[in-house]
C-alpha cells in the first residue's frame, strides 16, 4: 500500500524512516520530526509490523507523509531500499522510528552539504560537541550506551578507518545524510543492519569523503525496544571484511 502525497515543490529534505514494531514511539517521531522548520518530506517504510504500527501510520495524515507498507518484514536495510526511489528532494537523510536521535540536529547535519563542503554527513555519538569549533577529535561516551555496544561502534569506526582511511568515529550511526543522487548511485543489496557498513564501504571506495558532525543522543534498552544485538555486530564486521576484499 502506498500514500504518495508529494507536494508539488520540491522539498529540501527527504527523511527515509524505516519501520518496524515501533507503536509506542512512532507518533512521536514524526512529531519531532514535523517540528522542525524545514522543507521536508517525511518517507516511512513500515517492514511489515505486527504490533499495531500499521494501524497507527494509516492514521496519520499530511502531503509531507510518503507512506510505504510492506506486508512481510524484510529488514532494515531492505525497507531503506524501498524508500529511495521515492526520494524527491536534495538531501536524503535516515530516521530511526525511536527518539534514541534527535530531529533537530537536522540543522547542523545538512550544514556541511549546503555549504559546498561535503556530499556525505555522518552524525558521530562520539564527538564532543566543541569537538568542530576547536578542531579536535575529543570523544565522549554517548548517554545510555552500554559497554558491549560502545565497544562494537568503537571497533567498526576503526575498521572503516583502517581498510577505507575514512577517518571517522561512528560507522554505525543512524544519522547518516547524502546528497540524494549520491545515495541514489549507490548499488545497495542489504537487507538488514548491514546498511551502515556496506553504504560506508561502497561510500569509500567511490572516493566520497564523509564528514562527522556531533549530534546528541539517548540509547534505549532492548526492553525498551532496541533490535539491534551482537549478531549484527559480527554481521557488520563481515561486510565490512568482504567489500574491502572480495567485492
Amino acid at each position: 500500500m502506498t500514500n504518495d502525497n508529494h507536494s508539488q515543490s520540491k522539498p529540501l529534505l527527504s527523511i527515509i524512516m524505516p519501520v518496524y514494531n515501533e507503536r509506542d514511539t512512532i507518533s512521536a517521531i514524526i512529531k519531532l520530526v514535523r517540528a522542525v522548520p524545514l522543507s521536508k518530506e517525511i518517507i516511512v517504510i513500515d517492514d511489515g509490523s505486527t504490533d499495531g504500527t500499521q494501524e497507527v501510520l494509516k492514521s496519520m495524515t499530511g502531503d509531507d507523509l510518503v507512506l510505504l507498507l510492506q506486508e512481510k518484514n524484510a529488514g532494515k536495510g531492505a525497507a531503506i531500499r524501498v524508500g529511495i526511489p521515492h526520494v524527491s528532494g536534495e538531501i536524503a537523510i535516515i530516521q530511526d522510528a525511536d527518539t534514541e536521535y534527535d530531529p533537530q540536529d537536522y540543522h547542523a547535519l545538512i550544514k556541511p552539504i549546503q555549504e559546498g563542503k561535503a556530499e556525505v554527513v555522518y552524525g558521530s555519538r562520539f564527538l564532543m560537541p566543541e569537538a568542530i569549533e576547536q578542531g579536535s577529535r575529543k570523544l565522549r561516551w554517548p548517554d545510555g550506551m552500554r559497554f558491549p555496544n560502545w565497544f562494537i561502534n568503537r571497533f567498526l569506526a576503526w575498521l572503516s578507518n583502517v581498510f577505507y582511511k575514512a577517518d571517522i568515529t561512528d560507522e554505525a550511526t543512524c544519522y547518516k545524510v547524502f546528497k540524494a543522487e549520491v545515495l541514489k548511485s549507490l548499488p545497495l543489496t542489504c537487507e538488514r543492519f548491514e546498511f551502515c557498513p556496506e553504504v560506508t564501504a561502497k561510500l569509500r571506495r567511490r572516493n566520497y569523503k564523509i564528514v562527522e558532525v556531533p549530534i546528541s543522543y539517548h540509547a534505549r534498552t532492548t526492553q525498551q525496544g532496541k533490535k539491534i544485538n551482537w549478531r549484527d555486530g559480527f554481521e557488520a564486521i563481515w561486510t565490512l571484511l568482504r567489500y574491502r576484499f572480495w567485492k
